[in-house]
């Protein structure tokens, strides 16, 4: 019962609690600060608590129509994505097997190789995945790689991004007091994909979904913990793990989370054949 009251409670401040505050805010300031133009203030301002509370409800189709947008703001150079069809071709599969098997199978998801030596791998909002080739080549086998795809469809699945969106358009909202139009939108939607690493909850969840599809996928879910280990013991962590927190502890997590009867498997495992491939990419 108790768990019952909490969640209706929880639900209730994220559907009309947390837009509403936004609107009322935004209201009691202009009411405060009478001034010339105050109708024409009031309005923006107005139309700005609309959006905060559209990017609470934003259907599926609104989060494709921003993410497109925020890709091609990334491809404008902020991000080189690579020419070789082959390894494009090659990740594209494996994503939408994956993807076919999420949390979220109804959207269309776009999965593009990063030019980037990095080892890093990030998401944006309406299923856009970004692997850099540093990735692809640390793999030692292809569940290896599939672990990290799936770690970044998870972020999509947990619509973690219109999460962080939502919370970074408020608070430019009550600091400001000025419209956001799109544009502006998408910009803070390519900071946070670039700049801002997922908070301890988000990793979590994105490990338990991605987790999940590998599962249902097929692949060998050992992979995914497998990953971390393999470059926690590198000379130093790369970007996408020293930026997230409690590897350790994530890796435990993700252990614990692996049934016995899963942990025999041995789909993706191959290490020959993934290393052939990565011949005919690089």
């Amino acid at each position: 019962m108790f768990a019952r009251v909490v969640s209706l409670r929880q639900w209730l401040q994220r559907r009309w609690l947390y837009p509403c505050i936004s609107i009322l805010t935004i209201g009691f300031v202009t009411v405060s600060q009478p001034q010339i133009g105050q109708a024409a203030e009031w309005w923006q301002l107005l139309i700005q608590g609309a959006q905060i509370v559209q990017l609470s409800n934003m259907s599926d189709a609104q989060e494709a129509s921003l993410g497109l947008q925020t890709n091609q703001s990334l491809l404008s150079g902020k991000v080189q994505v690579s020419q070789n069809q082959a390894v494009n071709s090659y990740i594209d599969r494996i994503g939408q097997k994956l993807a076919r098997n999420s949390a979220r199978p109804n959207i269309r998801y776009t999965f593009q190789v990063v030019e980037d030596d990095a080892i890093n791998a990030f998401a944006t909002m309406g299923g856009f995945v970004y692997i850099n080739t540093g990735t692809i080549k640390a793999a030692d086998n292809e569940a290896q790689l599939a672990g990290v795809i799936g770690h970044e469809i998870g972020h999509i699945t947990g619509r973690h991004a219109v999460q962080h969106l939502k919370q970074a358009a408020i608070t430019q909202g009550i600091s400001s007091l000025a419209g956001v139009d799109r544009d502006t939108y998408v910009q803070m939607a390519v900071q946070l994909a670039l700049t801002l690493p997922n908070s301890r909850q988000d990793e979590y969840d994105a490990d338990r979904r991605g987790l999940t599809t590998m599962i249902r996928t097929g692949y060998a879910p050992t992979a995914m913990p497998e990953f971390m280990k393999k470059l926690m013991r590198g000379n130093s962590a790369p970007e996408f793990l020293s930026s997230h927190p409690a590897v350790s502890e994530r890796v435990n997590n993700l252990q614990k989370m692996i049934s016995p009867a899963y942990k025999s498997r041995t789909e993706g495992l191959n290490a020959n054949t993934y290393k052939q491939n990565l011949r005919s990419f690089f």
